[in-house]
């Protein structure tokens, strides 16, 4: 049975400022690779945190059907608040431990609902250290972001 890999990427160009998403999804078969596609989106003025969290949103929102995945991300905001931050902020009414209202609570909902459905492994690595995936997903943020950036036809 083929594995399913998202590996997802956000950009900014300023912080905030444009910013944009992107996410590599990969079936493979061990070695071999059966099937890629590439999504990528962008926002005008945000953060490098939303355009993280909206690249493995619309990595979960774009499978069609329940699935098994492993999502792989550059981010450990990201991925420590999915698998461990969001059930205290939810206990605490969505707010952090100092009872602050946690950042991007619209995003961490949809994360949240759009996870619901499958069955997902987090994976951290880091991020710009030659990981071929990665470095992909970041050429999609990057491309992402490129229509909102200053000088650019929208």
């Amino acid at each position: 049975m083929p594995e399913l890999f998202a590996y997802t990427d956000g950009a900014c160009s300023g912080n905030p400022g444009p910013g944009g998403w992107g996410v590599l999804l990969v079936a493979r078969e061990g070695d071999a690779v059966l099937k890629e596609r590439e999504l990528a989106g962008g926002e005008a003025d945000t953060t490098n945190n939303r355009m993280e969290l909206l690249a493995a949103i619309n990595a979960l929102e774009s499978l069609q059907r329940p699935s098994e995945l492993t999502i792989v991300t550059d981010s450990a905001y990201v991925k420590n608040g999915v698998t461990g931050w969001i059930h205290g902020w939810k206990r605490n009414g969505w707010r952090t431990a100092d009872k602050k209202p946690v950042k991007n609570v619209d995003l961490w909902q949809r994360l949240e609902a759009a996870q619901a459905r499958h069955q997902v492994i987090w994976k951290w690595i880091k991020g710009h250290a030659g990981h071929a995936e990665n470095e992909r997903a970041d050429a999609l943020a990057r491309a992402g972001m490129a229509p909102f950036k200053p000088g650019k036809a929208p």
